[in-house]
């Protein structure tokens, strides 16, 4: 019985990990390219590749040790590619038009 429970965990963890990767191939695919080269990161095709690799690890080879590098790259692009891009772009906060001085009810006027 406990084997079949450390299974079961096991095998959600691969899944997790597949869903991960498989979010973080299509973020990085709906980018703009000339956003990566602005954000002084590695260019799309880059991530693309090896995002795209991790995803047919985790399908394809149920090596732990390859799925654990392919989790460091998703990692790695979701903490630091990611918001660099979409800082880039005019992603967060400079979608919804509020500007630097804008407090969580509203625009901050220092008190006047």
């Amino acid at each position: 019985m406990l084997l079949s429970a450390f299974g079961s965990f096991l095998w959600l963890l691969n899944l997790a990990m597949l869903v991960l990767a498989v979010v973080a191939l299509f973020l990085s695919a709906i980018a703009r390219d000339d956003a990566y080269r602005a954000a002084d990161k590695q260019t799309k095709t880059f991530w693309l590749i090896i995002l795209g690799v991790t995803v047919a690890v985790n399908l394809l080879v149920p090596m732990l040790f390859l799925q654990i590098a392919g989790l460091v790259a998703t990692i790695v692009f979701f903490v630091d590619v990611r918001p660099a891009i979409q800082q880039v772009s005019g992603g967060g906060r400079g979608r919804r038009g509020g500007s630097s001085s804008d407090g969580p009810y509203g625009p901050y006027n220092g008190g006047r």
